[in-house]
């Protein structure tokens, strides 16, 4: 799995609980295997990603504040393919 995307599970990990279509993107990427975030990104819907947008752009800041440039580089990488 593409490291981007090894990233981006850990931090859905934080919201699967409470939202179900993060659950569900969660899902679509352990079953998916893509390998690489431009698969990944090519395969969601227009809802999947505006939440994505959203919460990337919550734990990029996080990342970068705390300062673990590498998990927000990596965020960042996903995030830019999401428009």
């Amino acid at each position: 799995m593409d490291q981007s995307l090894s990233y981006l599970q850990e931090v859905l990990s934080n919201y699967t609980e409470d939202i179900d279509a993060v659950r569900d993107i969660d899902h679509k990427i352990a079953a998916n295997h893509y390998s690489s975030e431009n698969l990944f990104s090519r395969d969601l819907d227009e809802e999947e990603s505006r939440l994505l947008r959203e919460i990337l752009l919550k734990e990029i800041h996080h990342a970068n504040e705390s300062g673990d440039h590498e998990r927000g580089y990596q965020l960042h990488e996903v995030y830019e393919l999401l428009y």
